[in-house]
């Protein structure tokens, strides 16, 4: 082969067009020049600080508890003879619920009965007949008495007088004398007598009469108690709610036979800090959501416990819910939002332009007059579900970032505008986390 062959060969092989190639670039890259990357901007959404009122909402964790509730126990153990009600009826105050067994109760109360009655006659006999008929004949031996006496006091100054003259003789004058003087005592005997009737007798004798009919009428009263004992009334208006026994079956004393609650209205408990307790008043208006209930329910503060929990050192309080529609149920677990401090005119931003630093401190992200972000300390007073309260850290100027501000450096390029769906996430290590 001749050597411009050769030549023309080793030219046209692939291996030799790459490598010019490469040459080729090589000697055209010093003389090019590099274009700047556009610098990336981010899509925020932003608004001034707004003036006006701000309302705080405490928020906790609650149970509903029923307005009122009576665990009826009876105070007897015996067979249950009726259920008058079921497990959801409605009962009033006083209503019959049930009756247990009673005829040996029954019994014991007419025999109590009868010896009532027996001891009220024997007081009316005694009062009305025995006590007056013995002071009557006190009564009449002390006149009788008199009458004797009077008369051997007569017949004392007749005989004095016949024996001056001489016409009797001395021991007749003796023998009056002496008759005078049993009168006389006969007298001072019935004299005594009759006050004794009057006064310790008497009184003694109606003592002793009121005695047995007080005796006999306190066991008649327990008789009757006891067979009440077997009528189990509702003491309140309210629902059954529990009957765990059926007729026939043995209620024990001090067990729980019925449970009645009145679930009209119904009590938010919720246990708080002592300091948000504080900010509370009797009255305050609040909500509660329930589970499966679309709306909150409104509520009021009801009560505010005036101690502190000795186990969690937090005070109780109960907000009261009408519940006549008997929607609600009782321990159900809700979450429950109270008004506590309010403030009529205040500057405030959006609660979602928080950021929370890792130490707790507080700032927002600001659009500055050179298009870029910049995060400032804030500031802040009361809090509701949507926005925040600024008490320092802004002027009513600030452009705050209220939405897109996820994962920004201080100094990143921002511009206002609509949310779109395609905004940069949270960034790995970047600062700041909502509020």
């Amino acid at each position: 082969m001749s050597k411009n062959a050769y030549r023309k060969s080793a030219l046209l092989n692939p291996r030799w067009l790459l490598l010019g190639a490469l040459a080729l670039s090589l000697a055209l890259l010093p003389g090019c020049k590099k274009e700047a990357a556009p610098e990336t901007q981010v899509t925020v959404q932003a608004e001034h600080p707004e003036r006006g009122s701000i309302a705080e909402h405490i928020t906790a964790d609650a149970i509903l508890a029923p307005l009122a509730q009576a665990a009826i126990a009876p105070k007897i153990s015996a067979p249950v003879r009726k259920f008058y009600v079921q497990r959801g009826s409605r009962v009033k105050e006083g209503q019959l619920l049930a009756t247990l067994e009673n005829t040996d109760l029954a019994a014991a109360a007419l025999d109590n009965k009868g010896s009532y009655m027996a001891a009220e006659a024997a007081y009316a006999t005694a009062t009305k007949a025995q006590v007056p008929e013995d002071t009557l004949k006190a009564e009449s031996d002390v006149a009788q008495a008199k009458a004797n006496l009077d008369l051997n006091l007569s017949i004392v100054k007749s005989r004095k007088q016949l024996f001056a003259e001489g016409a009797i003789s001395g021991r007749d004058l003796d023998t009056a004398q002496a008759a005078l003087v049993a009168a006389q005592a006969a007298y001072d005997a019935a004299a005594r007598h009759l006050e004794s009737v009057r006064s310790v007798s008497r009184e003694a004798a109606l003592k002793s009469a009121q005695g047995q009919l007080t005796s006999a009428e306190g066991k008649y009263k327990g008789a009757a108690a006891q067979v009440s004992y077997s009528e189990i009334r509702s003491p309140i208006n309210g629902v059954v709610t529990d009957r765990p026994l059926f007729a026939g079956e043995t209620a024990a004393a001090s067990a729980p036979l019925l449970t009645v609650m009145d679930t009209s209205c119904l009590l938010a408990k919720t246990h708080l800090a002592q300091s948000l307790a504080q900010r509370m008043k009797l009255g305050d208006p609040a909500s509660v959501q329930v589970p499966g209930v679309a709306e909150p329910v409104e509520a009021k503060v009801s009560l505010i416990s005036p101690a502190l929990d000795p186990g969690s050192t937090t005070v109780e309080v109960w907000l009261r819910i009408d519940n006549k529609a008997g929607k609600l149920k009782v321990g159900t677990p809700v979450k429950v939002s109270i008004t506590g401090r309010t403030d009529a005119q205040v500057w405030k931003v959006p609660a979602k332009s928080i950021l929370t630093a890792q130490d707790g401190s507080k700032s927002v992200m600001v659009v500055g007059a050179d298009g870029a972000a910049h995060r400032k300390p804030v500031t802040l007073g009361l809090q509701d579900a949507e926005d925040v309260q600024i008490t320092g850290g802004l002027v009513p100027s600030d452009l705050v970032i209220t939405g897109g501000a996820y994962g920004l450096d201080d100094g990143a390029k921002v511009k206002v505008g609509p949310a779109t769906d395609d905004e940069p996430k949270p960034a790995a290590g970047k600062g700041g986390g909502n509020d």
